[in-house]
């Protein structure tokens, strides 16, 4: 198992319940590594679709994986504030290659004003019974709805204001001092 270092890029690859590849991000910057988590930054990152179409992020996205709990969680900082992205998934696996998880469709988008939205639950379900997705991930994932909404509701940890702020400033600094070096 490969734990990247604090300044270094990787890539991010999300699969399917099936194997397939489903989305593949580059040079994504490690701000921080533990045994649990990996926090990292990316902006204006190419993206590539499982179909080959590519485009490129917008804004600053702070990425916070887990190897625990069954969801990651995308800040993205933006001009009119804070909104997140969060993805049901299956806690990361990182080897030389990349960065790695099963996308399990729902997401919850939370928008600046606090709104909260759990999103693709049509898509949720037709990949359940067409995946053949196991009784005790569909148990799996409807739990950690209900954790991610409580980190929301709570202000948990990258739902805080002092999360954004200090991860964010973390990637200025390595960013600043990369394009001096």
């Amino acid at each position: 198992m490969h734990n990247p270092r604090e300044g270094e890029f990787i890539t991010i690859k999300s699969y399917k319940h099936d194997g397939s590849l489903h989305r593949t991000w580059r040079d994504t910057m490690v701000l921080k590594t533990s045994d649990q988590s990996i926090i990292g930054c990316n902006d204006h990152t190419l993206v590539t679709e499982a179909d080959g179409r590519r485009w490129v992020t917008r804004e600053p996205a702070l990425l916070y994986y887990h190897k625990h709990y069954w969801f990651n969680i995308v800040t993205m900082i933006r001009q009119k504030g804070v909104s997140y992205y969060c993805n049901l998934a299956s806690p990361y696996a990182i080897d030389q290659e990349a960065l790695k998880y099963i996308d399990y469709d729902l997401d919850i988008k939370v928008f600046p004003d606090g709104e909260k939205r759990l999103l693709d639950v049509d898509e949720y379900e037709l990949h359940r019974n067409r995946m053949n997705y196991p009784k005790d991930i569909d148990h799996i994932l409807k739990e950690n709805v209900k954790i991610l909404v409580s980190w929301i509701n709570e202000e948990k940890g990258p739902f805080s204001k002092e999360y954004v702020d200090l991860w964010y400033e973390r990637y200025c600094q390595l960013s600043h001092n990369q394009q001096n070096s």
